[in-house]
């Protein structure tokens, strides 16, 4: 839909708004009942049109934590930081080292850049070198890669390449699959001349890097159970591996897969919540040890959730495949699932070749908050010498945990955390924090090798829950939406936020990674959901849901740089080298039924050095 007429259909939608309610309340009750995908979405977003009108500006404030003691080895540089590690994980080759070609640029999702001409010196020439515009307007959460001269994204619906440094559009691809609530992905991956995406449909497609003509497809998902596929792919191997999406509905089970790269062959299958009489096998099962014994749900509660809806991570060196996992379902009703509910609010270590279990860490044990871990976990070698698995999902905190023990180091909270521990209960109003939003969504934290510092991007957004009656959650059928919050108001399926104006933030904390204390904090006054990005230059980088953009020493924590570069920034935030000097691309235009952001098409923002280039825009 072009931009002007989704402006004219915003506006209209407003005014059906306001006659609905001259009407009365009953005109709006039955056309929800008719349409109900299309009410809130439309609905959702006309409000949050007029809501952009009056944004404030974007803010951000740093601090420096006096209880921080430098240890006494200095933190060593990328060459020495971590040897093994970083071999495995960084890509081969000066050409490909300039490149970002995962979704978290390496197989171990550290984030980190080994690009340096942006640095504090330099960072005041930035500005934007170009645009793409996609022309569609949904959850604009792509993250990107850059491989072999092209700039790849990903839309609900789309596959395209540009030229990274120009964002000429090199091809693009359509899908024509039904819309879907969510309207999201997440990003693609790429091996050996191909592509690699899922999509909302439960399909995973593969595509020709230089003509973006289809090659495969492979179901993996299945869309009347409420399950899809929006997580970004990562290929190693021969083999691409994905999982679905499926913790918000009743009935939904989370499964992760390798699916051979050339063929899209299911290699091997893995349930990560037990698989029981009647679920469907969709290729050889990975070696498991689940059964039903940490799952005592009630009569007519299925078993639900476990979704794998975020990227993965990969040690080349190991062959290890390490899933982080969402929430059980229904999320807030945790008397009527009794167990520990595993795999679900864990990370699930398999062997990459065979699926075949290896171990698991449980972080958010019979989570009821709808805590998914969430975001892929990082592999690293410490300062200190310590091999580290650390993440952090949607609880708030950031966890470390010792790779050679098995044991928890650390378990640092990264935003507000409150009232955590009160039960819900019908007709109890309960408020928390972090809320369902989280804490950190599907973007990993970031390791910087030159100051030993974890980076995570935070979310700061309270919840309030009133939990249904246990008929209620029986009685929805399979496919539904399946939370457990009593919501006359469809807005408030997920539960009710608080109120922008004063109930949200973002923080961007940077942690030791040794010893788990925070050395800086920066506190913004719009959540951080995308990617956050560090470099050998010093410098780290991240936007915000006002699409606002910074630039931060990476010592300090101190902006170097900062503005607003266009809508909310929710997807990723890359750097590599293009155009004889290095390119920052940004995924904006976050437009999402549950977040009250400004409403605009989703765009890819190039940002470089000013060399005297001119500014263009291309769209489709």
């Amino acid at each position: 839909m072009a931009c002007g007429d989704m402006t004219k259909v915003l506006l209209a939608v407003a005014g059906v708004g306001v006659a609905l309610a001259l009407m009365g309340i009953g005109a709006g009750v039955a056309l929800y009942h008719l349409y109900p995908h299309e009410v809130v979405r439309y609905t959702s977003l006309a409000r949050n049109y007029i809501r952009s009108w009056t944004a404030p500006a974007g803010t951000v404030t740093t601090e420096l934590n006096p209880a921080y003691h430098a240890p006494a080895t200095a933190a060593p540089r990328l060459a020495a930081a971590a040897p093994e590690l970083v071999a495995a994980a960084a890509p081969a080759g000066e050409a490909e080292r300039k490149d970002w070609p995962s979704y978290n640029r390496t197989l171990t999702s550290g984030r980190y850049s080994p690009l340096d001409e942006i640095n504090p010196a330099t960072v005041g020439k930035l500005k934007i070198v170009c645009t793409y515009d996609t022309r569609q307007y949904s959850n604009f959460e792509s993250g990107l890669i850059m491989v072999q001269g092209a700039l790849i994204g990903t839309t609900e619906y789309d596959i395209f390449s540009l030229d990274p440094a120009t964002c000429a559009q090199n091809w693009r691809t359509h899908e024509a699959i039904p819309p879907s609530f969510y309207a999201t992905n997440r990003g693609a991956a790429y091996l050996d001349g191909r592509l690699f995406r899922g999509f909302e449909d439960g399909w995973v497609r593969a595509y020709d890097f230089k003509t973006g003509k289809r090659i495969w497809q492979t179901q993996i998902a299945e869309p009347s159970l409420g399950e899809s596929a929006p997580a970004a792919p990562i290929a190693w191997d021969g083999l691409v591996f994905i999982g679905n999406a499926s913790g918000d509905a009743k009935g939904g089970k989370g499964r992760v897969y390798a699916l051979d790269a050339k063929t899209g062959k299911i290699v091997w299958e893995f349930y990560l919540v037990p698989r029981v009489e009647g679920d469907r096998v969709r290729g050889p099962q990975g070696l498991s040890p689940l059964d039903k014994s940490t799952w005592a749900n009630a009569a007519g509660i299925p078993i639900s959730g476990g979704g794998s809806w975020t990227s993965l991570t990969l040690d080349p060196e190991t062959g290890e495949l390490l899933v982080p996992v969402g929430n059980p379902s229904p999320a807030f009703a945790r008397a009527l699932r009794g167990g520990a509910n595993l795999f679900t609010g864990s990370i699930v270590v398999l062997d990459a070749r065979t699926g075949a279990y290896k171990r698991h860490f449980e972080i958010v044990p019979k989570d009821w908050h709808d805590w998914d871990v969430s975001s892929p976990p990082i592999l690293i070698r410490t300062a200190g010498g310590k091999d580290l698995i650390a993440d952090a999902p949607k609880d708030g905190r950031l966890y470390g945990f010792d790779r050679e023990s098995d044991t928890l180091l650390y378990r640092t909270p990264v935003t507000r955390i409150e009232n955590v521990e009160t039960p819900f209960a019908p007709g109890k109003q309960v408020r928390f924090c972090p809320g369902v939003a989280g804490g950190d969504e599907w973007s990993s934290p970031a390791y910087d090798p030159r100051t030993n510092l974890i980076v995570a991007g935070e979310i700061e957004w309270c919840t309030t829950v009133t939990l249904q009656t246990d008929e209620e959650l029986r009685a929805a059928r399979p496919g539904q939406t399946w939370f457990g919050n009593e919501a006359h108001n469809p807005f408030h399926l997920f539960g009710r936020q608080d109120q922008v104006d004063s109930g949200w933030a973002g923080w961007v904390y940077a942690v030791d990674a040794d010893s788990g204390v925070w050395k800086w904090r920066l506190k913004s006054n719009y959540p951080i959901e995308g990617g956050v990005t560090p470099t050998a230059g010093g410098v780290v980088m991240f936007g915000d849901l006002g699409g606002n953009f910074y630039v931060l020493d990476a010592e300090t924590g101190g902006k170097l740089w900062g503005r607003k570069i266009g809508g909310p920034i929710a997807g990723g935030v890359i750097t590599y080298w293009a155009g004889g000097g290095q390119k920052i691309a940004v995924a904006t235009g976050l437009a999402n039924v549950t977040m009250p952001t400004a409403v605009t098409t989703g765009k890819i923002v190039v940002l470089g050095l000013d060399r005297a280039a001119s500014t263009v825009e291309t769209q489709r």
